[in-house]
């Protein structure tokens, strides 16, 4: 098993940080859409609640990135999510947990872990797709949140 642990700092409340992760199902209101290398194109939700997944179309990609919410917990704004299905990136298994918490002065500070497998046991290709994934997510809640 593989894992990556991060964070990002954001200058905005918590609050804010986690109403947008929280809408599990509207990964627009916050992905960045101008940056070409990972378009969203459309999303296709199935379920709802625990266990909504949702199927990511990204232009110039023929499958989709399936994720599906595993946990969410307000009171410590912690989720959980997998990839499912057809996984990218040679990737075989995979989970993340974000957990929010307030920093002083209205900042807010994203904390992510991932653990994975791939199919090669090798972790290179998926460690650099997952980090410029994760990338893109601090990106594009750090301009939600400015709005």
């Amino acid at each position: 098993m593989h894992q990556i642990t991060t964070h990002h700092d954001f200058d905005a409340p918590a609050a804010l940080l986690w109403d947008l992760l929280a809408d599990f199902a509207h990964i627009e209101r916050w992905w960045p859409q101008d940056v070409p290398a990972v378009q969203i194109e459309r999303v296709e939700l199935e379920g709802e609640g625990i266990g909504l997944t949702r199927h990511i179309y990204n232009k110039g990609f023929a499958a989709p990135v399936s994720e599906r919410l595993d946990f969410q917990d307000p009171a410590t704004m912690t989720y959980k999510l997998s990839i499912v299905g057809q996984r990218p990136a040679g990737i075989t298994a995979y989970q993340a947990t974000g957990r929010i918490e307030a920093l002083a002065g209205g900042r807010s500070r994203l904390n992510y872990h991932s653990e994975f497998t791939t199919e090669s046991g090798q972790p290179d290709e998926a460690d650099a797709f997952l980090r410029m994934a994760y990338e893109l997510m601090f990106q594009g809640l750090a301009a939600a949140t400015s709005r």
